[in-house]
């Protein structure tokens, strides 16, 4: 069975799987969304990993991930909650497939699988960045850190 059948097949399962990796302690925005926002968000990464590694392309999971970095960003998620969300899918995904018996075709779709989720990933980091890099800053008074050694002798 290739990898993208065996993927498939366990699609209930993996989502399941992703999901309980996002513990409310450590990730409360996804609960605060609630559980059906969060499982519908993992299955659609899910399909676009999936759908990725059966035509051999990145296009789409990439688009999604800016997609939804914007989406996150505007929403208050901090950059390694949404990380955690593609994570969480990865390994669920990573222990179906290194089940598998090993063959030619399963060592390609090995490769493809780490470019798609390398790629969205990427995708996702570097527009949350540059998102960042364009908020405004509180301005910090520096010299209010000296205000308080006047007076103060070093030896």
């Amino acid at each position: 069975m290739s990898v993208d059948a065996v993927l498939a097949s366990e699609r209930d399962e993996i989502v399941d799987e992703a999901y309980a990796q996002l513990h409310p302690s450590i990730h409360p925005n996804y609960h605060a969304l609630g559980e059906v926002f969060t499982r519908s968000y993992l299955g659609e990464l899910f399909d676009q990993v999936l759908n990725g590694l059966v035509n051999r392309e990145a296009v789409h999971l990439v688009q999604h991930a800016e997609e939804i970095a914007e989406e996150r960003f505007h929403a208050g998620f901090d950059l390694a909650e949404v990380q955690a969300a593609f994570n969480a899918i990865e390994q669920a995904m990573w222990r179906r497939v290194v089940q598998l018996e090993t063959s030619s075709e399963l060592l390609v779709s090995v490769g493809m699988l780490s470019s798609i989720l390398g790629a969205g990933k990427d995708a996702l980091a570097r527009v949350y960045v540059h998102l960042a890099s364009h908020r405004h800053a509180p301005h910090v008074n520096v010299e209010a850190l000296y205000g308080g050694t006047e007076g103060v002798t070093t030896t």
